[in-house]
């Protein structure tokens, strides 16, 4: 009996991890949201995001998860954003040093400056995990687009980013360890 149990549950995993593997996201139709929020950490992410602003689809765009040490017109002279533009709609995060971390540092950003909808812009293998985080931080009924940047991932990519979505989704279905008795 335990044994098809295993056997059962390694069954459910595999077929996870190919439903995950075959159904990665695609780049997001031309839809205007009130910010562009990108991810650091893959090629093509934040070249995106300027796309995005640039386009008039989004007003301000958010990158989290910047090197402490990169200065904004070091910023702004590797990915060619003009002075006019970083002024006026680029804000870089320097806090971030995860996706979890990055949850956080986009929600109170986005609680900052009031904005009711974002195109979350990352990797495709890793969207399915990012989504989950930032929607999680954000308030009820902001309204998220998934914009992923298409990739080539090798199958240990794919298989180690599955793992830390599974991690992620067990965790945050955790209890956060304050005592709503005692408030």
């Amino acid at each position: 009996m335990i044994l098809r149990l295993i056997a059962a549950l390694f069954l459910i995993y595999a077929f996870g991890f190919l439903a995950f593997a075959v159904t990665l996201p695609a780049p997001a139709p031309q839809s205007k949201t009130d910010a562009v929020i990108v991810l650091t950490g893959g090629a093509g992410r934040i070249a995106r995001g300027l796309e995005v602003v640039e386009q008039g689809l989004a007003e301000e765009m958010f990158v989290s998860g910047v090197d402490p040490e990169v200065k904004p017109a070091e910023f702004a002279k590797e990915f060619e954003v003009p002075n006019r533009t970083m002024d006026c709609c680029v804000t870089l995060g320097f806090l971030a040093v995860d996706t979890r971390s990055n949850a956080g540092e986009v929600a109170q950003w986005m609680k900052e400056k009031e904005f009711d909808s974002a195109r979350l812009v990352t990797t495709d293998w890793h969207m399915a995990r990012a989504y989950s985080e930032v929607a999680g931080s954000l308030p009820v009924g902001t309204d998220i687009v998934r914009d992923a940047v298409a990739s080539n991932p090798n199958l240990a990519t794919l298989f180690l980013e599955y793992n830390k979505l599974l991690a992620s989704e067990v965790s945050q279905g955790l209890p956060d360890g304050t005592d709503d008795a005692a408030s």
